[in-house]
């Protein structure tokens, strides 16, 4: 059974890894190594401490731009290394601390720097990451939301599809994701985190409240367009690869996803996550997104449907398109040319961002 969890991470995981701050010949040169899954988190923590090391060594040169590559470039490796390593929580729990360890380093060091950003909720802290863009603010803001198996740490290639179009990001860890996974489990209501999320980047000078729209991929696609339901002052809402409805979708799901799925919603048992998985949905939510919805699917998405994006697009009531791409995967990572630089023009457009 382990061989074959780690046959379906290194099948299905390639092109997301690289087309988010992977190199590529690290992913060969790591996984070609593995025999076992239970040997992944300390393959890949081992492969961020030579990243990590780096930035220390620039650090100490006074390369500050240099160390902050590299600080982000290990938090990245440390998060994959726990991404979906849910049967062990002390390696996870050690991987994702060096993760966000590594992250909060590297942000200062960002041109412009970055800044952490804490948000009380549901008795506990939701967390993000602030970038402004290298411009005089306030600034119109995307807000990013991982998926399932993503967080903040992932993000760094997103954020600069939107700052080099003159919008600030804001990656956030929700409930159930990154540093909230320990305390706040999955939950459907994002209209509820949005509504806080947004309250608090009112009371940022940097932010343009006026002007604020969301991203999200996979389970974050599906939280984007709850959070877009809500009748919140967002202007715009790019939903990638995300389920209409994750129960439906379960059984097709690879069993790395649903034990992540099962630990994350605080399940005590399959039968249970599967209940809890029937809550995510988007039937009697999609008919209320009346601002502009951008999805995105890929047709050999092997998690959810690309009929998925199409109900989801058919039942809005606003501006909205469905952007099909017959070769795209999950997250349409083989094919990020395609949709990533396209989005951040789309809501640039939607922010009311000058063309450059």
């Amino acid at each position: 059974m382990a061989d074959a969890l780690l046959e379906a991470a290194i099948l299905n995981w390639e092109p997301r890894f690289t087309v988010n701050g992977v190199d590529a010949n690290d992913y060969a040169r790591i996984t070609r190594g593995l025999d076992r899954w239970d040997d992944w988190c300390s393959a890949w923590s081992a492969g961020a401490e030579i990243h990590h090391e780096l930035a220390q060594t620039a650090l100490r040169e006074g390369r500050h731009r240099s160390a902050g590559e590299s600080f982000a470039r290990a938090a990245t490796y440390f998060h994959f290394a726990k991404f979906l390593f849910v049967h062990d929580p002390e390696q996870a729990r050690s991987a994702h601390a060096r993760a966000v360890d590594a992250l909060n380093r590297a942000t200062p060091l960002f041109r412009p720097p970055g800044s952490r950003v804490e948000i009380p909720f549901g008795g506990s802290t939701l967390v993000g990451l602030f970038r402004p863009p290298d411009l005089h603010g306030p600034h119109p803001t995307v807000i990013l939301i991982p998926g399932l198996d993503s967080t903040k740490e992932e993000f760094r290639d997103v954020e600069r599809a939107f700052l080099d179009r003159g919008m600030a990001t804001f990656a956030l860890d929700g409930p159930g994701q990154g540093e909230a996974e320990w305390t706040l489990p999955i939950q459907p209501e994002w209209e509820q985190v949005g509504e806080v999320v947004m309250s608090h980047l009112h009371t940022m000078a940097q932010v343009d409240d006026a002007r604020i729209g969301v991203w999200g991929v996979s389970l974050g696609a599906f939280y984007a367009a709850r959070f877009a339901s809500a009748g919140l002052p967002i202007q715009a809402t790019v939903a990638v690869s995300g389920p209409y409805d994750f129960g439906a979708a379960w059984k097709e799901l690879n069993p790395l996803t649903r034990r992540a799925f099962e630990v994350r919603s605080f399940s005590r048992s399959p039968e249970e996550a599967e209940r809890r998985a029937r809550d995510l949905t988007l039937d009697g939510f999609a008919s209320r997104i009346t601002m502009p919805l951008l999805v995105v699917m890929g047709k050999r998405d092997r998690l959810f449907a690309w009929q998925d994006g199409q109900r989801l697009t058919d039942e809005a009531r606003g501006e909205s398109r469905l952007l099909l791409l017959d070769d795209g995967n999950h997250g349409c990572a083989n094919v990020v040319y395609r949709h990533r630089p396209l989005s951040a023009d789309w809501m640039a457009a939607r922010l009311g961002v000058p063309a450059h």
